[in-house]
């Protein structure tokens, strides 16, 4: 199954290390990060899982859940857990989906179909570095795969986050290397006398196609 941006994020019923989930259900009114890494007790994993725990209160401000997932069952998922805890100072609390049979991956096409080594001890592929943004509409905001070798920037997916949070609010664009509290930039489809009603703070235009106002944040 192909997914794109704009897609109904596919609904799904797992097993998770908080037990049995309908994943509609589990995003309910919430943002959602779906993120997938190749197997538990691997090096780079635990290290990007420490990260997420650690970032807890970063997703509590910016209303978003997070749900890992990886092709292990449930009782691999708890050892390694302790684990991760123990290696990175954290108390691991979002769930991690048991996938071993693929099922939730191949939804969401996230099996290694590159890396010849990235399998388990039946040749079948493990899931690659993915990465979903969900919105509380269901709907795929982004869509990241990274290799198996590569730890992820999960500092990028909250300024992803952020963006597209600050742009539903706000009829706004956000310029490269955007972070949050820098200038953003007026959306295309806002005319010029428009957006200075809707900015108070003031609209500074570069070009007729590039306005930019002071972060609404």
């Amino acid at each position: 199954m192909v997914l794109r941006l704009g897609d109904t994020a596919p609904d799904f019923e797992a097993k998770t290390t908080k037990g049995d989930i309908k994943f509609h259900e589990f995003i309910g009114d919430k943002w959602t990060i779906l993120f997938s890494h190749p197997a538990d007790f691997t090096p780079v994993c635990t290290t990007e899982l420490g990260l997420v725990a650690a970032l807890q209160d970063e997703w509590d401000k910016r209303n978003v859940k997070v749900i890992g997932l990886s092709a292990n069952g449930l009782d691999e998922h708890e050892k390694w857990i302790a684990d991760i805890n123990e290696i990175s100072h954290v108390q691991l609390n979002f769930p991690l989906i048991a996938d071993a049979d693929r099922k939730v991956s191949e939804l969401y096409d996230m099996l290694d179909h590159q890396d010849a080594t990235n399998v388990d001890a039946k040749g079948i592929p493990f899931t690659v570095r993915s990465v979903f943004i969900i919105d509380p509409k269901k709907t795929i905001r982004l869509i990241l795969t990274y290799p198996a070798s590569t730890g992820r920037n999960f500092d990028e997916i909250l300024r992803v986050v952020d963006s597209l949070q600050l742009g539903d609010k706000h009829r706004i664009t956000t310029p490269g290397n955007w972070k949050k509290g820098d200038d953003v930039i007026v959306h295309p489809s806002v005319s010029t006398e428009e957006a200075q009603k809707l900015f108070p703070k003031g609209v500074k235009v570069i070009k007729p196609y590039l306005r930019l106002t002071p972060s609404p944040f």
